[in-house]
């Protein structure tokens, strides 16, 4: 029931504001057309940003833009964003290396662990000299 309410929640607040922005760019310009562009566009937005946590990838936000089919993507990813970070459908190949199945009370769910931060690059060693350039100005020439 919570995961329902929880679903229900995001679903709304990603969608609804592209609703009435929609209505209301509707009703200042009289151009029924200008409402389903407004609605598709913040459904795209909503997918470009719901997708890394649904196990979508970012540029599935095209396909957010497709009327009827962005909302049913949206509810999809509500779905599985409200029983994250329990996962309980199959990681895709590219995210196998950091998924992990769960044992005992959670059989059945997979875990993805967050991508490590990016290592720090060393220092470099000095300035180098690169053979064939110029010489800098202030240095002395062999």
């Amino acid at each position: 029931m919570s995961r329902s309410l929880i679903a229900a929640a995001v679903f709304v607040a990603a969608v609804l504001p592209g609703w009435v922005l929609g209505d209301a760019a509707e009703r200042w310009t009289d151009w029924g057309v200008l409402d389903w562009l407004v609605t598709c566009a913040l459904s795209g937005v909503a997918v470009l940003l719901l997708a890394p946590y649904g196990s979508y990838r970012r540029r599935d936000a095209v396909l957010g833009l497709v009327p009827i089919y962005g909302w049913y993507l949206t509810s999809l990813l509500s779905w599985r964003i409200a029983l994250l970070p329990l996962r309980d459908w199959e990681p895709r190949e590219d995210e196998l290396w950091r998924a992990r199945w769960l044992t005992g009370d959670l059989i059945g769910f997979w875990r993805a662990d967050p991508l490590p931060p990016p290592r720090p690059r060393p220092p470099a060693a000095g300035p180098r000299i690169r053979s064939g350039s110029a010489p800098r100005a202030g240095r002395p020439t062999r």
